[in-house]
């Protein structure tokens, strides 16, 4: 049962061949943590293949009507390929991203994709991390690189790939909801310290 604990919303952003886990295990600790999310795809579709031919069904996409990004606290980009360069060619998206950061709201990316983030010139100066095979790209982009799995800075959060991806969602909730909360959901998913 899903209990609301924020007003805030996360909309997790979903293109054919993305990393179904990394997707995925941010929608599920945000359901556990109470935060309202949605599956958002980037195509008129709703039903997207993820890069191992598993089908998801999102819960909108921003071809719908009335789909605004203003509705959102924070936008989270998986990574996975092609699912990576399919977000990374969608032009409201990447607009999406830098006006996110621009203003200080929540901007998420693991494995390839905090590349996207690189390229649009958000993680210069800033610690970050993603894939070992992306770092070049961050590095080149003046980003400062981080071994640690999940990096936060303000409002901006980067993580390596599929291993991270409990690490990288636990650090989305502590965003919104704080430490607490981190430390409510670890037992929870029977994390172990």
């Amino acid at each position: 049962m899903f209990r609301q604990s924020t007003d805030k919303r996360v909309a997790v952003f979903v293109a054919n061949g993305l990393e179904e886990i990394e997707g995925l295990t941010v929608v599920d600790l945000l359901f556990r943590a109470g935060i309202p999310t949605d599956t958002v795809s980037i195509t008129p579709e709703r039903t997207v293949t993820s890069s191992h031919q598993v089908t998801i069904t999102c819960d909108r996409s921003i071809a719908d009507e009335g789909f605004s990004f203003d509705d959102y606290d924070m936008l989270v980009l998986p990574g996975g390929m092609p699912g990576t360069l399919n977000l990374k060619a969608c032009e409201p998206l990447t607009a999406a991203v830098m006006a996110f950061d621009q203003a200080g709201k929540g901007v998420a990316a693991i494995c390839a994709a905090p590349s996207i983030l690189a390229e649009l010139g958000i993680l210069t100066n800033r610690p970050a991390t993603s894939n070992p095979n992306f770092q070049h790209v961050l590095v080149e982009n003046g980003a400062i690189l981080s071994e640690e799995p999940a990096v936060v800075d303000s409002n901006v959060i980067t993580s390596k790939g599929m291993a991270t991806a409990i690490p990288f969602g636990l650090e989305i909730v502590r965003w919104f909801l704080g430490d607490a909360a981190v430390e409510d959901l670890k037992p929870r998913i029977v994390l172990e310290h």
